[in-house]
């Protein structure tokens, strides 16, 4: 199994490499720009009692930043340049179609009461990342997306039950985690989350022989 996993680690190398550094480069750039110029009047998108309920916590930081890793995942996994393609064009859809929203649908989050003194990580986030484009999570729709795809890829590397479940304790701990660093509230989770599904709804997956998910069809 791990030569099998060390084979698709290098696989399309620098299609890999060069592919993802692109996404993120036009994605980012994209985003920044509608965050600090956007096209008109921000909306704020109201609190629940689920939001009042979880507090500031800290420690879901490093959680928060391992969705670039996780969503790297099934893409540094996959060893068929068709596949490849494919999520590459699924997950720059899923953020062409929240970019489109945030342009059209600017919003933002409430000013929330967190104590961000002694935890100099939040005010560099904050700085960089405002508490603009909320909704729909993009943060959230990356790791949905990114988990349906691993729900896939996995089976095919020989890995079972236990690997896909830890896979979507991953994904629900990331999702906890925009919420619990006060970068976005429920209502913009739950649309992430739904944006995501749906940007993952065009594939679909055939059986190999040995009975692991091994190629897109259309």
């Amino acid at each position: 199994m791990a030569r099998r996993i060390g084979r698709r680690l290098l696989a399309h190398f620098w299609l890999k490499s060069l592919g993802i550094t692109a996404i993120m480069t036009l994605f980012f750039s994209a985003y920044f720009r509608l965050l600090r110029h956007p096209w008109s009047h921000v909306s704020t998108i109201p609190l629940t009692a689920v939001d009042r309920w979880i507090g500031f916590q800290p420690w879901a930081l490093p959680l928060y930043l391992s969705l670039w890793v996780y969503v790297c995942a099934p893409a540094v996994l996959l060893d068929a340049r068709r596949e490849l393609l494919r999520y590459a064009a699924g997950i720059g859809g899923v953020c062409a179609a929240g970019l489109a929203i945030f342009a059209l649908w600017p919003t933002r989050i409430p000013s929330m009461q967190a104590d961000y003194a002694g935890h100099p990580a939040f005010a560099l986030l904050r700085g960089i990342d405002a508490s603009g484009n909320a909704c729909p999570s993009l943060h959230v729709a990356s790791a949905v997306f990114a988990a349906l795809a691993l729900e896939r890829v996995l089976p095919g590397l020989g890995l079972g039950r236990r690997a896909r479940w830890l896979s979507w304790i991953w994904c629900a701990l990331i999702v906890y985690s925009t919420m619990a660093v006060k970068q976005h509230v429920l209502i913009d989770v739950v649309c992430g989350a739904l944006l995501g599904a749906a940007g993952a709804l065009p594939g679909r997956w055939k059986r190999g022989p040995a009975g692991y998910d091994s190629a897109l069809v259309d």
